[in-house]
């Protein structure tokens, strides 16, 4: 059970309908936004989205409770275009829902009033003081001297007329009677292009002729850069490097099978773009008349293992010695073969 006590206000009050309050379709932020327009001074000019600002209305709330508002009829909109060509937006809110055609007839009564607009001042100029150009603007200096882009000269009949002052012409540089120079095997041309080095151009094409067989991965090398690849391989075999040893380099820097290869051709280009030295010459041969166990004979072992034998006799896996001589078994296989009697 619930009890009610209601005191008459004595001022600051506004009689409203119970079909607002009790409304079925209008929610309590629509409720809320018709009463508040409805309760504000006569003549007050609030727009709608001014008093759901005041009545902590949001943004999406408030575009819900506008259309039901719109929807039931109390509130109603229109824009028109006032004097000046200054368009404007009319709102009519009323305490019962009206029509369409009610809405207009009310509308067409309040007059459009033009925006405010503020009148220059008399004074010449507007304010403040005038400055320079901030942009725009010439470089200091004479404006002719190392400009592309020159000015057309003005006529030779033009009054007062500024001749133009012209940059100071080059002296001519001497031509010499070769028209290219060639420099270690490379030429040179005036224009600054240079050519292959002649002597491994026609091995060069082979060679980069043959990448695409070098690995699937390659087989996709455009036909168009083969002239490059043709000139990048010219630069390995000028610096020194045998045909076995750029393949090597490739295959060695390709990716992981795994990997796919989408621009083999760029791929290539990387590779070989820097030209790094020529390694060393590997070591001369051992003598002929060096012992077999001797270090020289396998340079990659440490000389520990490099002084070991391979055993010949008979064992269940490969046994190594330190032999002292030319003997072919170790100290057991020798013993035993000493004491068994033949």
């Amino acid at each position: 059970m619930i009890y009610r006590h209601c005191i008459a206000p004595p001022r600051a009050y506004t009689q409203f309908s119970h079909d607002i309050i009790r409304h079925p379709r209008l929610s309590s932020d629509a409720v809320r936004l018709l009463t508040w327009q409805l309760s504000l001074p006569q003549g007050t000019r609030e727009s709608l989205s001014r008093t759901a600002e005041r009545a902590n209305i949001g943004a999406c709330a408030f575009t819900r409770a506008k259309r039901q508002l719109k929807d039931e009829g109390f509130v109603h909109e229109r824009r028109v275009q006032g004097p000046g060509g200054h368009w404007v937006t009319q709102q009519l809110v009323s305490n019962v829902p009206l029509s369409a055609a009610e809405a207009a007839k009310l509308l067409a009564r309040m007059p459009v009033a033009p925006p405010p607009q503020v009148a220059p001042s008399p004074g010449n100029p507007t304010a403040g003081e005038r400055t320079g150009r901030l942009a725009d603007g010439l470089p200091y200096g004479d404006t002719y001297r190392d400009t592309h882009n020159q000015p057309p000269e003005p006529p030779d009949d033009a009054p007062d007329a500024p001749a133009p002052a012209k940059a100071p012409e080059a002296p001519p540089t001497p031509k010499t009677p070769q028209a290219q120079v060639v420099h270690e095997g490379r030429e040179d041309h005036e224009d600054g292009r240079s050519e292959s080095p002649t002597p491994h151009l026609e091995e060069a094409r082979g060679l980069a002729a043959s990448y695409r067989e070098l690995d699937p991965a390659l087989r996709t090398i455009p036909r168009a850069m083969h002239a490059e690849l043709t000139d990048l391989s010219a630069r390995w075999l000028a610096a020194g490097h045998p045909p076995a040893a750029i393949r090597a380099h490739i295959l060695r820097n390709l990716p992981d099978g795994d990997t796919r290869v989408h621009r083999p051709g760029g791929l290539l280009r990387y590779l070989l773009t820097e030209v790094p030295p020529v390694p060393p010459a590997p070591a001369s041969p051992p003598p002929r008349n060096a012992p077999p166990h001797t270090p020289q004979e396998h340079p990659g072992l440490s000389t520990r293992l490099a002084t070991l034998r391979e055993c010949e006799g008979d064992h269940v896996q490969a046994t190594l010695f330190r032999p002292t001589g030319e003997e072919p078994l170790c100290p057991a296989c020798t013993a035993r073969t000493t004491t068994v009697p033949g």
